[in-house]
């Protein structure tokens, strides 16, 4: 009886053993058919088991399978995530062609998100401009009062700049000795009587001719019979006496410069035109120009030139503007606001300036298709104007642009086209031995499943399986750590999935690493504490 019990004993405890043995190959398989990838994982029956495949239930085709929280990670077959406890997700295109950059949106969530759209339209576009400047003087419009010959200008009659004068007013007296012996030369020979005096008299005139002296100083002798002592100069236009060199009592020399007058019948403005906008600016554009100092009133004119001059420092070219300035009200040094006639332009596509996406080098439109979807384009833009913008390239009339929400819009689809970049190799697979992906370094990525036995402060010692893309078996390296270091959520012992590349020789750092979905576990059998070791009753 005692060797029967014995017996029995000893069955229940292979029995037991058998059992533990058996949960924990469960759970070895089960871990190491996660840590291989989901391709291992069987495919639900019926529908799609490799990319390319239709799946039957919309009849679209399945570009890849991948995990909502992992995205940059593309794979080919259907299954489980090595990532996360959670079934992968397909990825459809149409026609067989991938989507890059494509936003879906259903109406519910368009209306909830705000987006609205506008059509790209074409007619003419307006274009005003409009830019601020300073009165100046108008140069064309400028006398200069200087004598002929050398004297003392016994007499000025304007004593300051700025000074108002008329045209043909007497401006200054000169005294001219040498004018005055040729003055009673002629005075002279005309008191004489006889026939032959009137050859002498001629010659005396001709003789004040050649000295320099005027013709109406001529006539004044002939006249009154008595010498002209002094020259009057007189102003050949009427202005502003912008610059006098001249004081009473001084000496000048022939064809010396007394003043200069500046006329202020028309003046011109210097207007500062924004490089951008000077296309819509041509010569002889009408203009309307206001000042502060002058509210209601408007002053029209042309626009005279472009002067072939840029600012470097605001970027700006001078528009010389010439105003018809009758009452002499426009002062030089006063600030004008000018408005220039618009140009209209035909035939140009536009859009709403609002729809317009400025990133600093190029210029993107979210583009409403049919379906829900968004996609962007880059466009070539023009002149903006009224809320308008032109659109050189890019678009067709009729399409329809996103106003509001286009942000949004942009960001999403700026994700999904850099997922879509980043995975257009397909990793590796518990049965093949191609690399994963080709990072946009051009290093191949590689991907392997183990375990972590220590960190340090630059590297990671893994107890990893095969890796196919390499060849290589199970084996335990040390690997350096990912840039941006581990994440919090790893420590000793835990096992990963972990994607890696070869940065130097010998040398083979992580580029990625997840916790790997834990494995299931069997309980372990507690040891006997039975010590009744009598007959069983």
């Amino acid at each position: 009886m005692k060797t029967k019990y014995i017996a029995i004993g000893v069955g229940v405890l292979i029995a037991l053993g058998a059992g533990i043995g058996g949960g924990w190959w469960l759970g070895m398989s089960q871990g190491m058919q996660m840590a291989a990838g989901p391709e291992s994982t069987p495919a639900s029956q019926g529908g799609p088991q490799k990319a390319g495949d239709v799946d039957p239930a919309n009849g679209k085709k399945v570009l890849y399978w991948h995990d909502p929280m992992v995205p940059n990670n593309k794979f080919d077959r259907p299954g489980k995530s090595p990532f996360m406890d959670m079934m992968l997700v397909p990825k459809y295109g149409e026609s067989g062609e991938a989507d890059d950059g494509k936003v879906a949106i259903s109406p519910r969530v368009q209306q909830n998100l705000g987006v609205r759209t506008a059509e790209v339209t074409q007619g003419s576009f307006v274009v005003p401009v409009e830019a601020n400047g300073t009165v100046a003087y108008n140069e064309r419009d400028v006398s200069v009062v200087s004598t002929r010959v050398a004297g003392t200008l016994e007499k000025l009659n304007v004593r300051a700049p700025l000074d108002s004068v008329r045209k043909g007013q007497v401006v200054a007296e000169l005294y001219v000795p040498e004018w005055l012996a040729a003055q009673e030369e002629y005075l002279a020979v005309r008191r004489l009587q006889g026939g032959a005096m009137a050859e002498l008299t001629d010659s005396a005139r001709q003789r004040m001719v050649v000295t320099g002296v005027p013709d109406e100083i001529i006539r004044a002798v002939e006249r009154t019979g008595q010498v002209q002592r002094r020259l009057a100069l007189v102003a050949p236009t009427g202005g502003i006496v912008a610059e006098l060199t001249a004081r009473e009592g001084m000496s000048v020399q022939g064809g010396a410069t007394l003043m200069r007058i500046n006329g202020l019948s028309s003046v011109w403005v210097n207007a500062d035109v924004p490089e951008s906008q000077a296309a819509n600016v041509r010569r002889g554009t009408s203009v309307e120009a206001r000042t502060p100092a002058l509210p209601g009133v408007v002053f029209t004119g042309k626009v005279g030139a472009l002067l072939p001059d840029v600012n470097m420092t605001t970027r700006t070219i001078k528009a010389r503007v010439e105003l018809a300035n009758p009452r002499g009200e426009l002062l030089p040094g006063m600030f004008a606001s000018l408005t220039f006639a618009p140009t209209a332009r035909l035939a140009v596509l536009q859009v709403p300036t609002e729809a317009v996406i400025q990133t600093g080098i190029r210029s993107v439109v979210m583009v409403a298709e049919s379906g829900g979807k968004f996609v962007p384009v880059d466009v070539e833009i023009g002149t903006e104007a009224n809320g308008k913008t032109e659109i050189r390239k890019g678009l067709k009339l009729g399409q329809k642009v996103v106003t509001s929400g286009q942000f949004l819009l942009d960001s999403e689809s700026s994700l999904t086209a850099t997922t879509t970049r980043m995975g257009d190799v397909p990793g590796p697979t518990a049965n093949t031995g191609k690399p994963m992906m080709t990072s946009m370094t051009g290093a191949v990525t590689h991907r392997g499943a183990g375990k972590i036995e220590s960190i340090d402060k630059t590297e990671v010692t893994l107890s990893h399986g095969p890796i196919p893309s390499l060849k290589w078996g199970e084996m335990t390296m040390g690997f350096k750590l990912p840039a941006s270091g581990l994440p919090g959520n790893i420590a000793v012992g835990d096992r990963v999935i972990f994607d890696f590349v070869q940065s130097g020789e010998g040398e083979y750092q992580i580029g990625t690493i997840t916790p790997m979905a834990p494995a299931l576990k069997v309980p372990e059998m507690p040891a006997s504490t039975n010590k009744n070791k009598g007959n069983p009753k």
